[in-house]
């Protein structure tokens, strides 16, 4: 698993004709740091990084509430048909979202939503998911009734149960869903290709992907800048995953108990 890593941070210190020499060499000689600022010169990336960081965080802001105010309803509030509700909600994830490109599409351009940010962040508000509503739902489930039946015998409503009991104990699987929405937003290619058309709203993804055919278009293959390029913007994926690992793990681990 880390031998593709390894490959893309060294190709991004080689010189040009060093990235496809064969036996590989894995030290590049000379070190060639040169090689970031080029690659980050050369197209507007800085442009892109405020893209996806402006989708990201607005869809951490979406996924984080609404999913987990819809956890917490299918874990703790007794209604008609709650489980049948839920099944069809899990049943959602079982549509490839191939399926849904074409109507999701048509939707967003009757709405005049195409070249904006809108199809990549208001849907979010609206549940943020079947797999981010099961995970918070099984971590809901692990948490002792008794703590949200003293709430409601001191007079909190189920929102103030939600937000000052439920919210405070899931840090482990909000920051689990918190870094799968980061690396799902910031990865994502399908969803700003189809609905984004000026280059001034480009996100990382569509500028990498024209960083390569900008020079395959101009008969060369630059490798040694698409890989630094590379290592550029998978950093704050790194970053993300590293600091919050031990909330992740427990996430994972504790969504699994059945409560």
């Amino acid at each position: 698993m880390s031998v593709p890593f390894l490959w893309l941070v060294t190709s991004s210190l080689k010189l040009e004709y060093q990235v496809m020499q064969y036996p590989p060499v894995w030290i590049p000689d000379p070190v060639r740091l040169q090689n970031y600022v080029e690659a980050m010169t050369m197209r507007p990336f800085h442009i892109y990084i405020k893209n996806s960081l402006v989708i990201v965080l607005a869809n951490e802001i979406a996924i984080l509430s609404s999913a987990s105010l819809c956890a917490y309803g299918f874990a703790r509030l007794e209604f008609k048909g709650r489980d049948a509700w839920f099944a069809v909600v899990l049943a959602t994830m079982m549509l490839p979202y191939y399926v849904l490109m074409v109507p999701h599409f048509y939707i967003f351009s009757r709405l005049k939503w195409i070249d904006t940010f809108l199809p990549l962040t208001i849907p979010q508000f609206f549940g943020g998911g079947a797999f981010n509503i099961f995970l918070l739902r099984q971590f809901f489930r692990t948490i002792p009734g008794d703590l949200s039946d003293a709430a409601r015998i001191d007079g909190c409503s189920e929102l103030g149960i939600w937000s000052r009991v439920m919210l405070p104990l899931a840090k482990p699987a909000l920051s689990t869903v918190a870094i799968f929405t980061f690396m799902n937003g910031w990865n994502n290619l399908m969803g700003p290709l189809l609905y984004l058309n000026s280059p001034e709203k480009y996100t990382v993804a569509i500028g990498l992907t024209y960083f390569r055919s900008f020079f395959q278009h101009g008969g060369r293959s630059m490798w040694h800048l698409l890989m630094a390029a590379s290592a550029v913007m998978i950093l704050p994926v790194i970053i993300v995953f590293f600091s919050a690992q031990r909330y992740f793990v427990q996430g994972i681990v504790m969504s699994g108990i059945k409560g």
